[in-house]
C-alpha cells in the first residue's frame, strides 16, 4: 500500500472516529439537508455568517466513514473563510474527487483536503466525500436541500 494511501485511510478513520464539528448550530443563517440514496449517507449543514463570512459551520447525520470524515474535514477547513472562498474550494474539492483536477500538480487553496485525492481509486465513494460539499454549497446559495446520485 502506498505512503498516501496509508495517510488516506489513517485521516478517514480518525475524521469518522472523532469527528470535528459534529453538532447543531443555534440560530443557523443557513441549513442544508443533503441526501445520498444509493449510500444512506444524510446530513445536515448548518451555517452561521457574520457578514460574508463563515463564522460557523456544523454537521449532524449519519453516513459511512468517508462521508463523516469529509464533513468533519470540510467544517474545519472552510470556518473563518469568506462565502467566495468557500465556493472556490468547493469548486476545487468537486473537480478533484471527479478527477478533472490534479490536486498536485495543478494550483489550489485545498491544503490537507488533497487527502481525498484518494477517494478516485473508489469510484463509487466519489459522492460519499462530496456530499458535504454540495449541501455546504446549496446552504450558502440559500437552497435548503440536496441529493446526489
Amino acid at each position: 500500500m502506498s505512503e498516501l494511501s496509508e495517510l488516506y485511510q489513517e485521516v478517514i478513520l480518525e475524521h469518522n472516529k472523532n469527528p470535528r464539528n459534529f453538532r447543531e448550530i443555534e440560530s443557523p443563517d443557513r441549513t442544508a439537508d443533503g441526501n445520498n440514496p444509493l449510500c444512506g449517507d444524510a446530513l445536515r449543514v448548518y451555517v452561521k455568517l457574520d457578514g460574508d463570512t463563515v463564522a460557523d459551520v456544523a454537521f449532524k447525520g449519519s453516513g459511512c466513514a468517508i462521508s463523516k470524515a469529509s464533513a468533519s474535514m470540510m467544517t474545519q477547513f472552510i470556518k473563518g473563510k469568506s462565502r467566495e472562498d468557500a465556493e472556490v474550494i468547493f469548486d476545487e474539492f468537486h473537480r478533484m474527487v471527479t478527477g478533472e483536477l490534479d490536486a498536485e500538480t495543478e494550483e489550489n487553496h485545498l491544503g490537507r483536503l488533497k487527502i481525498f485525492a484518494g477517494v478516485l481509486e473508489f469510484p463509487a465513494r466519489v459522492k460519499c466525500a462530496s456530499l458535504s460539499w454540495h449541501t455546504l454549497h446549496a446552504a450558502l446559495k440559500g437552497e435548503e436541500e440536496v441529493t446526489t446520485e
